[in-house]
């Protein structure tokens, strides 16, 4: 196909039937799916799901910051997902459009405004924040664990020892026993052999 249709096939796909214009993620969707509805191979489904998840991740912060752009999102989620836009080319823009056509002259593709960058910084320092306490709570409850499993090995310990004591000191009174009655056995054998 010719660049021209080419770039006429790209920018009817580009209007919606609202006369909305689409976006760079939706193109990537739309051109990427089979007449069924599925992504065209696994490679492109799981690739779908990165760009969904990174937008679920820019719209929440998004939410937080009114003057974040909806093309800035799109546009830096593509480049985190997909890689760094080829040189004198704009991904889903045909060909003729290059990055300081659609970025801009001052553009470096995407450089986020300093609201993002501190709105990705928090989420970074939320982040580790999180995997701090959930480190310490682990060590906690290896503490705890280990704690509990000296304690119980303590407690096997003293009952071996109380049993051992108790074992020993029946042994001992057997032997007493025995001895007592050896003694009385060998005291009424002198009685009898002092008589006769």
């Amino acid at each position: 196909m010719p660049d021209s249709n080419k770039n006429q096939a790209l920018n009817n796909i580009k209007e919606l039937s609202s006369g909305q214009k689409v976006r760079r993620l939706q193109l990537f969707d739309i051109t990427h799916r089979k007449k069924d509805g599925s992504p065209m191979t696994s490679e492109v489904g799981e690739i779908m799901e990165k760009l969904k998840d990174k937008k679920a991740e820019y719209e929440a912060i998004a939410s937080s910051d009114s003057s974040v752009n909806l093309d800035d999102i799109n546009n830096r989620i593509i480049i985190e997902v997909l890689g760094p836009e080829r040189y004198g080319q704009v991904r889903f823009e045909g060909s003729g459009v290059n990055p300081t056509q659609y970025f801009g002259s001052n553009s470096q593709q995407y450089i986020p405004s300093g609201s993002q960058a501190q709105a990705e910084v928090q989420r970074l320092r939320d982040q580790m924040a999180q995997m701090q306490a959930s480190t310490v709570e682990q060590i906690a409850q290896l503490k705890a664990e280990a704690t509990s499993r000296e304690a119980e090995v303590q407690r096997k310990y003293e009952e071996l020892q109380l049993q051992l004591k108790e074992e020993a000191a029946t042994r001992e009174a057997k032997q007493n026993r025995k001895y007592d009655e050896l003694q009385l056995q060998l005291q009424n054998m002198m009685k009898m052999f002092q008589q006769s």
